[in-house]
């Protein structure tokens, strides 16, 4: 189905798509960019969508997409919440829903919190009944407003790596899950910290890796996995797979329309895209509109 594009995120998966960075890059060109949006069909429903992987993306005027790989909406949604927040809630709400047995009351720590997509994951944790939120990050400023967002503590992330080690290890040592935006040389100290500290090394950890802001590749050392029940997941398109991924869709939407998350979004005309794209990032959602 064609529909109008009403909105399209520019998420850093976006951006990854298109400089050739994110694991599912083809390298071809012409590219159009967009992953996801929200649009309006010839039979008038309102519909979120995700695109497979194309050079025919979201950031257009019109869009061809796959109304398997859709959900429809309720009429007065709001386009722009639901394509700004879908795809950074998306990332830890299926890693908790479909990657592991995830039960209300386990504890979970976010390694990257300050960020967009940690931001929404301390949403996502709280909604799937969490007992403790623990939100580590770099950015002093960000990481002070996480209580107000659901965060039970937090860890500053700043600081030598000793001092930051024994702050992780203090606050998240037993926790039953994290989830890592992360990845990289962070996630490698931050593991070595948490496991050596851990009371019970025999209680299973799921550690997720939902995202590699810090770098694509964690050298995790071989003590990890054998002193402590240890379990790495990823998270991601091809460990999901879209049947399973649409299945949490509108669950998630129905949150989103609820105004369970906190998102900041500025609205950029599809006239102006390059100026967005080129414009230094801040804590707000960039947005895609006619």
């Amino acid at each position: 189905m064609v529909v109008d594009v009403l909105a399209a995120g520019l998420h850093p998966r976006v951006r990854s798509q298109a400089d050739g960075s994110h694991y599912t890059s083809t390298d071809e060109l012409p590219l159009i960019p967009g992953i996801d949006g929200v649009g309006r069909g010839s039979d008038g429903r309102l519909r979120y969508f995700l695109l497979p992987d194309t050079t025919r993306g979201s950031m257009a005027e019109r869009a061809l997409i796959d109304t398997r790989r859709s959900i429809p909406l309720a009429e007065g949604t709001d386009p722009v919440a639901v394509a700004a927040a879908m795809n950074p809630a998306m990332s830890s709400w299926v890693a908790l829903r479909q990657r592991i047995s995830f039960e209300a009351g386990q504890s979970v720590l976010i390694l990257g919190a300050t960020g967009s997509a940690g931001r929404m994951a301390i949403g996502v944790a709280r909604m799937l009944g969490a007992s403790r939120i623990v939100a580590a990050g770099r950015d002093a400023a960000r990481l002070a407003e996480l209580p107000a967002l659901g965060a039970t503590e937090t860890v500053s992330l700043a600081g030598p790596a000793a001092e930051v080690g024994a702050r992780l290890a203090a606050a998240a040592a037993d926790v039953d899950v994290v989830l890592d935006v992360f990845w990289g040389e962070p996630t490698a100290a931050a593991m070595a910290a948490i496991v050596s500290g851990r009371t019970d090394p025999g209680r299973p950890l799921a550690w997720i890796e939902i995202g590699s802001l810090a770098g694509p590749t964690a050298s995790i050392p071989s003590a990890a996995l054998r002193a402590a029940r240890l379990q790495i997941v990823g998270s991601g398109q091809g460990s999901v797979t879209a049947r399973e991924i649409l299945a949490e869709l509108p669950a998630l939407a129905e949150a989103i329309t609820a105004g369970e998350f906190d998102v900041t979004t500025r609205t950029v005309p599809l006239a102006d895209v390059e100026q967005a794209w080129l414009a230094a990032g801040d804590s707000s959602r960039v947005v895609i509109v006619p």
